[in-house]
C-alpha cells in the first residue's frame, strides 16, 4: 500500500518567545490548516505582547546549515520567509532557493517591528529586492513596508507595479495600517490580470493583532502547498486570518497586543473553554 504524504511548508523566520508572531505563529497557522511545518530560525528575539526589545541574528552559516539539513531530506511544497536580519542571510536563502529549485515562495518583508524595533540591518532591504524578491511567487508588504521598498501607496500601487515590466513576482499590498475605515482592503497585484484584485473585509476592533502579517503569509503558503492557485490561496488566507482575529478579539493575553486565535477550530472541536 502506498504511504501517505504530508503537504509541507518550510518557514524561514525569527523566533518569538511569546508565541504570537514569527516561527511560532507560522507553525500554528500551518498546523491549523492541516499542513506540516518545518522551520529554519534566522534570529532570536526578546519580545512579548508589549513589543520587541532585542534581536540576535544567527550566523549565515548556521542558517545555511539548517536549510541544508531540511532540504537534503525533504522538499517542501511551499516556503514562507519572514524576518531576515541581514544581507548575508538574504543571499544564503537566495542561493538555496536556486540550488534546490524551491517554488511557491511567499515573502513577508519584515524590517521593523510594530513597536518600532529594527529587525534588519541597514542594506538588507536592497539585497532582498535585488536577489530574493525575483525568486518569490508573492511578496506581502504592509503599507509602510510597501512605501519603503517600492514607493507604493494604495493610490499608486497598480501604476508602479504594472510599469515594472521585469517584475517576476506578485505583490499583496496589505491594508491593515490604513486608518479611519470600518473595512480593510488588501490589494493583489498580479500581471496575470489587467487590473488589481481587491479583497475587502470588516475591520475588527481589538488589540489582539500581534502576528497578523506572519500568520497571513504562512496561511497563503499553506494553501499554495495544498495545490490552490495564488488568487484562491490569498482569498482563503485572508478569510481565515479574519476569522482568527475575530475569534481572538475578546481574549485577555498580556498587557499589550495579544495574539490571534490560531486554534479556534480546535477549541470548537474539543469544546475547550
Amino acid at each position: 500500500m502506498e504511504k501517505k504524504k504530508y503537504k509541507t511548508v518550510l518557514t524561514i523566520a525569527g523566533s518569538d518567545p511569546s508565541g504570537g508572531a514569527g516561527i511560532q505563529a507560522d507553525i500554528k497557522t500551518c498546523c491549523a490548516l492541516g499542513v506540516y511545518s518545518m522551520s529554519v530560525i534566522t534570529a532570536v528575539t526578546v519580545q512579548n505582547s508589549r513589543g520587541v526589545t532585542q534581536s540576535v541574528a544567527l550566523s549565515p552559516d548556521v542558517v545555511a546549515d539548517q536549510l541544508r539539513a531540511v532540504l537534503d531530506d525533504i522538499t517542501p511544497d511551499a516556503v514562507k520567509i519572514g524576518m531576515i536580519p541581514d544581507g548575508d542571510v538574504a543571499r544564503i536563502i537566495s542561493r538555496v532557493i536556486l540550488e534546490f529549485h524551491l517554488h511557491n515562495v511567499v515573502i513577508d518583508p519584515v524590517a521593523i517591528s510594530t513597536s518600532g524595533h529594527p529587525l534588519s540591518s541597514p542594506g538588507t532591504c536592497e539585497v532582498m529586492k535585488d536577489e530574493l524578491f525575483p525568486l518569490a511567487t508573492l511578496v506581502t508588504p504592509n503599507l509602510p513596508e510597501a512605501e519603503l521598498l517600492f514607493g507604493m501607496t494604495p493610490s499608486n500601487a497598480w501604476s508602479l507595479f504594472s510599469n515594472e515590466t521585469d517584475t517576476s513576482f506578485d505583490i499583496l499590498l496589505k491594508g491593515g495600517h490604513a486608518t479611519g475605515d470600518t473595512t480593510v482592503t488588501d490589494i493583489l497585484l498580479t500581471k496575470k490580470y489587467p487590473e488589481p484584485i481587491c479583497f475587502v473585509h470588516q475591520k475588527i476592533d481589538t488589540v489582539n493583532t500581534h502576528g497578523t502579517g506572519c500568520t497571513l503569509s504562512s496561511a497563503i503558503a499553506g494553501f499554495l502547498a495544498q495545490g490552490l492557485d495564488l488568487e484562491s490561496s490569498v482569498g482563503k488566507a485572508i478569510d481565515w486570518l479574519s476569522r482568527a482575529v475575530y475569534e481572538g478579539a475578546d481574549y485577555s493575553f498580556g498587557s499589550g497586543h495579544g495574539p490571534l486565535n490560531h486554534i479556534f477550530k480546535q477549541i470548537e472541536q474539543w469544546k475547550l473553554k
